[in-house]
């Protein structure tokens, strides 16, 4: 049943700046409930365990063309694209970076599409290609994936590329993510992922395709539809502190993104839950006593009408120094809805579904 280790290696996080235009259109129209049940039993599910390092970012390997090419990779639910750096960058973050030699490679073929995509801390361009791509025992054989030919403000993080994982409307590039084309070749059996991520730098987080398995998580799944169909957004009721709403009053809207290694929101409202938790603001981060950790009030997050408490041991981490900090950060962009983006720190705590096939997220105990 498991399959390859993906090992991981630390990474700054990386902040997006997500476009808002189709994201928050609709917010309010939700879906219908939808009651089928994955069939997970007898489904093919491919399960890689993965490694943690510093609760941040997660990277697996994954190789490209015949021969493969190995490539250190960012899973991303926020994004849609595959893109690694190309042998014919010349910018500084690509020399420092694994380059794809598609020379090398009897299975490549290039496209005349371009593409460019920019991120909160930098921007990408190039081209549009097709090779075989493997993720531990998953192989798309013609799989169309991005080289980066130029590479801005990205010298300083320590990944090869991207693997998004988010819906194809989402893609900057038009190309078809490699789920979709691996649920199309009947490599996934059911189009669902997973993810379990382990505490306190422990061995044990793993991705899981086509399927869930049930020993890591604890009760029931709990399913909550998407807003749309196209992005892993979902309506929020609260967000409360010892029973006292202190955010999402109205209700507001949630992106579930393991690209994200933290709990962001709008600015005025996390300077007032680093108020709430004693944090002091010090260059980027704000800081609490270490002494004070277990002291900390939990932080509720309620979606589709249950509870999701977020400890403080689950909220503060611990710099390099061993100092300890706050996970809430400031949301990169202002959009009009209330917004929220529930990151690693939260996804450490609960078990995620990610279901294609009905437009819904699945969280449950993390074991």
């Amino acid at each position: 049943m498991l399959g390859e280790r993906i090992p991981l290696r630390r990474v700054k996080t990386m902040r997006k700046a997500l476009s808002g235009k189709n994201m928050l259109n609709n917010f309010l129209k939700e879906h219908a409930y939808r009651l089928s049940q994955i069939s997970f039993r007898g489904s093919n599910l491919t399960s890689h365990p993965l490694r943690n390092i510093k609760d941040l970012v997660y990277l697996a390997n994954i190789t490209i063309g015949t021969p493969p090419q190995e490539f250190q990779v960012f899973l991303d639910t926020g994004s849609s694209d595959l893109w690694v750096p190309s042998d014919f960058c010349t910018s500084p973050a690509c020399s420092k970076h694994v380059r794809f030699r598609h020379l090398q490679s009897s299975t490549f073929r290039l496209t005349s599409k371009t593409f460019s995509i920019t991120y909160g801390s930098g921007r990408i361009k190039g081209v549009v290609a097709h090779d075989t791509v493997r993720i531990g025992d998953l192989v798309s054989t013609d799989q169309p994936f991005s080289l980066s030919m130029a590479e801005y403000g990205l010298e300083h993080i320590p990944f090869d590329g991207i693997l998004g994982l988010n819906y194809p409307n989402v893609s900057s590039s038009g190309a078809i993510p490699i789920f979709d084309k691996l649920k199309n070749q009947g490599a996934i059996s059911e189009p669902v992922f997973a993810f379990y991520l382990s505490k306190d730098e422990q061995e044990g987080s793993v991705v899981m395709f086509g399927g869930v398995d049930h020993r890591y998580y604890k009760g029931k799944l709990n399913w909550v539809p998407l807003i749309q169909a196209g992005n892993w957004i979902i309506h929020m009721d609260s967000i409360s502190i010892e029973r006292k709403v202190i955010a999402c009053s109205g209700g507001c809207v949630a992106f579930v993104d393991i690209g994200t290694a933290f709990i962001e929101g709008p600015k005025p409202l996390v300077d007032n839950m680093q108020k709430l938790i004693r944090a002091k603001p010090w260059r980027s981060k704000h800081y609490v006593s270490c002494s004070a950790v277990n002291t900390l009030p939990s932080i509720t997050f309620t979606i589709n009408g249950i509870n999701y408490p977020v400890p403080g041991r689950a909220y503060i981490l611990k710099d390099s120094r061993r100092r300890c900090y706050s996970t809430f950060k400031e949301i990169p962009l202002s959009p009009t809805t209330e917004f929220w983006m529930l990151g690693d720190v939260f996804l450490r705590l609960y078990f995620s579904v990610f279901d294609r096939g009905n437009d819904r997220i699945g969280l449950a105990r993390a074991v």
